[in-house]
């Protein structure tokens, strides 16, 4: 099974920014690669312009006040996946912390480091004196029946054999950020102002890079690499090769907005 590899644009944050965006940009790929039938609830963000989609939960609905129609809807319709979506918001702040402590310093006030998003298949092998014989479990979802169907291919194996974990990952989000700790000018003159909103409009013009190329990619990239079965996901954080930090320099440039001019 071949790995599909999806690089996203770069995002240069402020600190108080990167869980919000991370958030944003996690749980929108989540959600359009949910297995099976979820219900969507939208989120306003605090810090941008945006609002984004992400898998209802039952905390969502006794918070925002889910009708009662449309809960029994969410109870119907993701019974099949209620275990595996129980834990998305969990792994992805858990995952955002991790984050956070593993950054690397690159220069003054900036910090950098990549999050990866894998999707994967688990299957089970077992094994005996160096022969393999392989007991596939992969749960069908059958779009007739909304029922799960549990396939099972096994072979016999004399006693002793050993169960074997197979993860087979068909899909990969990579996104590296660079944190900016340079303090903010506090002040209220107009410089300050101009100054406080050019970081915002860069920092949310990135983000909104990052989000239109997920819906590009999602959209136009097919579905033929993504398995018929209940698959998982993992977040995980990895060191920036070295490379990266050069094309920091063009990310920066390109998204940065035009200068104003205060006067002659």
């Amino acid at each position: 099974m071949n790995c599909k590899e999806h690089i996203l644009p770069e995002l240069e944050l402020a600190t108080g920014q990167v869980r919000e965006a991370l958030q944003c940009i996690l749980h929108t790929i989540l959600f359009i690669r949910s297995p099976g039938s979820v219900v969507p609830y939208d989120v306003e963000c605090d810090g941008f312009d945006l609002t984004y989609t992400r898998i209802a939960s039952d905390s969502n609905a006794s918070q925002h006040h889910i009708s009662p129609s449309n809960s029994h809807n969410i109870n119907q319709s993701t019974s099949f996946t209620s275990r595996m979506h129980s834990n998305v918001e969990k792994k992805v702040d858990d995952a955002i912390e991790s984050f956070l402590r593993s950054l690397s310093q690159i220069g003054p006030e900036l910090m950098s480091g990549r999050l990866i998003l894998s999707f994967f298949e688990r299957r089970a092998s077992k094994q005996l004196f160096g022969l393999v014989s392989h007991e596939e479990r992969v749960i069908v979802f059958s779009a007739q029946s909304k029922k799960l169907v549990e396939s099972d291919v096994v072979f016999a194996l004399p006693p002793f054999s050993i169960e074997l974990q197979q993860y087979f990952s068909w899909e990969q989000w990579i996104l590296r950020v660079v944190v900016n700790n340079t303090p903010r000018p506090i002040t209220n003159d107009s410089a300050a102002v101009i100054e406080r909103q050019r970081i915002q409009d860069t920092a949310e013009g990135m983000l909104r890079a990052v989000m239109q190329k997920i819906f590009e990619l999602t959209a136009g990239g097919g579905v033929e690499h993504v398995p018929p079965v209940i698959y998982e996901f993992e977040i995980r954080n990895s060191k920036c090769r070295p490379e990266d930090d050069r094309e920091t320099v063009y990310a920066r440039v390109a998204n940065m907005p035009t200068l104003i001019q205060l006067g002659n």
